[in-house]
């Protein structure tokens, strides 16, 4: 024969439990906004950060601000509004962005910076990404060595006018290209003939090559400032029938295809920048402020491993499985 009172006393632990695990749910909400979707890379950081949020446990809501500073400030708004208490950000412009992150920390969220440039003065956790200027520097470093003092004509596909990370990309392929030169031969013989615009996707990085194959048919170099933008340029180069004469440098990315053209000697080389490694580690640093984890000492800006990735050490980096 049952107690009432062992029954009562029961349900009062059933529901606190329900209350205990629906108030667990709703301590971490993450959401995740992107400036853009518009390439590989960053749908699969998004896809990374959000498979990591789920399996600690959180709720997550994303947004995509297709390429508009505006509309990513008020995704940012919205999920704030939401209850959001981690937001992980990749960010469409580097001052822009900076009074909708102070609004969301001031509400209590915890930011978390992606792959882009943020103001420092935003209050966010910490930036994490690639070492732009590091990998760019090995990067020239690779192709100083491999034309061997060769006077080069590079044509330059950047993706975006003022954008930080393009620059910082582009500068780090500069200085060690001119360096590695200096240290063969006391001079630099790399001459950037042009740059184009490509918008970080495939669509405008073969547009941009077809308007600088117009106006500088002989180079021998195409740089980029991420493997969409060059396989892009690619198909420019393939259509104009000049693939055979011209070697193919990204500053960054470490896209699937990029490295099965590596693999099979179409493609020079890239820059290690991976958006699973990013993503992932960008919900776990967010979860664990959120939960007064993250030490006191973490550092503002946390930067992945470097890498100039060739023929040379590409099966160290491909993943057959990767959705980038």
């Amino acid at each position: 024969m049952f107690s009432p009172l062992r029954l009562t006393c029961s349900a009062l632990a059933l529901a606190g439990f329900l209350s205990h695990t629906v108030q667990a749910a709703d301590e971490c909400m993450v959401g995740i906004s992107m400036f853009t979707l518009g390439a590989p890379f960053y749908a699969a950081q998004q896809e990374a950060a959000s498979k990591k949020a789920k399996e600690l446990g959180c709720k997550v809501t994303t947004a995509d601000g297709q390429n508009d500073m505006a509309k990513q400030i008020g995704d940012v708004e919205d999920m704030v509004a939401r209850g959001i208490n981690v937001l992980i950000i990749d960010p469409r412009d580097p001052e822009g962005l900076v009074p909708a992150v102070n609004a969301a920390a001031k509400a209590g969220v915890k930011v978390v910076v992606v792959d882009s440039a943020l103001n420092p003065r935003a209050n966010y956790v910490t930036l994490i990404q690639s070492s732009n200027d590091q990998n760019g520097r090995l990067i020239g470093t690779w192709l100083a060595k491999k034309t061997k003092g060769k006077p080069l004509k590079i044509a330059l596909i950047s993706g975006a006018k003022g954008n930080v990370v393009g620059e910082e990309r582009r500068l780090g392929v500069i200085r060690g290209l001119v360096e590695a030169q200096l240290q063969q031969g006391s001079s630099s013989n790399a001459n950037i003939v042009g740059q184009g615009w490509g918008g970080w996707t495939n669509e405008g990085g073969l547009k941009a090559m077809e308007d600088l194959l117009v106006a500088h048919p002989d180079i021998d170099v195409v740089l980029g400032e991420n493997d969409a933008m060059v396989l892009g340029a690619r198909k420019a180069l393939e259509q104009a029938g000049k693939l055979d004469k011209v070697l193919l440098v990204a500053a960054a990315d470490g896209q699937k295809e990029a490295y099965r053209l590596i693999k099979d000697g179409k493609y020079g080389v890239t820059g290690l920048n991976d958006p699973d490694v990013i993503g992932t580690l960008a919900a776990e640093y967010g979860i664990q402020a959120v939960q007064g984890k993250l030490p006191a000492d973490f550092p503002r800006v946390y930067y992945t491993e470097p890498a100039a990735v060739s023929i040379d050490n590409v099966d160290k980096y491909y993943r057959a499985d990767s959705t980038f």
